[in-house]
């Protein structure tokens, strides 16, 4: 029987980006409440335990409230809130972070998905760390801009609203550097320490650049951009949706477009090294509400349910 999928918090942000990468499929289903029946509790306690995968688009709080309502055993879920990223007996759902995580997400009755911040800088980090270029416990400072849709309704109230003349072109925020996704990125890239997180929102709807620069005299003796750059190269080689982009021969030439991959699920990852200062830079680039929130969802999605359609680049043609 052609699986069913409901999205709970469909009319939300991500939620209506998943609905766009799932519009004409027909290898499954999707549960929908009619207008009138949103608000109620009995209806979407309903829908929440006669569907196969649950896919839960909204606020923390809410999340764990919807988990709490499934009932029936059958019903996997995919929580795309921060609620459950670090929680026992959630699968984290980042299938690239390492060989056999798209294993444990097709087998998984929980699945959180990640967060899009956290997704660039695991996509660089996990692969150094793993192969031993990067010391656990190395002082990491990562930076990042994302477009004002990474708020949600309230970045295109400010951005797209009636005051948009008045929207500030750039906040860094998360100055108290206690940002709620710093336990996520420390657990699942194995850092010994929580690192540095400076975040930001440009004026722009959708794309994200983070860096991370890292001094080669604090890694391990002989590591050098080379090195590091093939590490990630070899971890990614066999992945659709993570590519890696040739060193550069001309890094000062390079320009880094945060809306370069918007509209796709894909993440582009680059080394750009000054071997005679011996400081390389990290980047990845990628769409927060592709990659970094609906994309990864169907990704999980396809996963979980078997899919042929296992890794999409891009939503499905409206």
């Amino acid at each position: 029987m052609t699986p069913l999928v409901f999205i709970d918090g469909d009319q939300g942000t991500t939620g209506l980006q998943v609905q766009q990468w799932l519009h004409g499929r027909t290898d499954l289903r999707l549960l929908q409440l009619p207008p009138g029946h949103r608000k109620s509790a009995a209806h979407r306690v309903e829908a929440l335990n006669d569907c196969d995968v649950a896919l839960l688009c909204l606020p923390d709080d809410a999340a764990r409230e919807a988990v709490a309502l499934v009932r029936r055993p059958g019903v996997r879920v995919i929580d795309a809130s921060s609620a459950h990223r670090t929680s026992p007996g959630w699968v984290y759902g980042l299938p690239e972070l390492h060989a056999g995580q798209a294993a444990r997400i097709a087998s998984a009755t929980r699945v959180s998905n990640p967060g899009y911040y956290p997704s660039g800088a695991l996509a660089l980090l996990r692969p150094l760390v793993d192969s031993g270029l990067l010391p656990a416990d190395y002082p990491l400072a990562i930076h990042a801009v994302s477009g004002y849709s990474g708020r949600g309704r309230a970045g295109l109230d400010d951005h797209e609203g009636a005051g948009a003349a008045r929207a500030v072109p750039l906040q860094i925020y998360g100055l108290g550097l206690h940002h709620k996704h710093v336990p996520e990125i420390q657990q699942h890239a194995g850092l010994a320490h929580a690192p540095v997180f400076v975040p930001a929102y440009g004026h722009y709807r959708q794309g994200i650049v983070l860096t991370i620069a890292l001094h080669l005299r604090l890694l391990t003796a002989g590591v050098t951009a080379e090195r590091l750059h093939a590490a990630l190269q070899a971890r990614y080689t066999a992945q659709a949706c993570i590519e890696v982009q040739a060193l550069a021969e001309d890094a000062d030439a390079q320009r880094l477009d945060p809306r370069a991959l918007n509209g796709t699920n894909r993440l582009r990852l680059a080394v750009f090294g000054n071997a005679r200062t011996g400081q390389v830079l990290l980047t990845a680039v990628f769409d927060n509400l592709g990659k970094g929130a609906a994309g990864a969802a169907v990704q999980n999605l396809d996963l979980m349910l078997g899919l042929s359609a296992a890794a999409p680049l891009e939503p499905a043609a409206a």
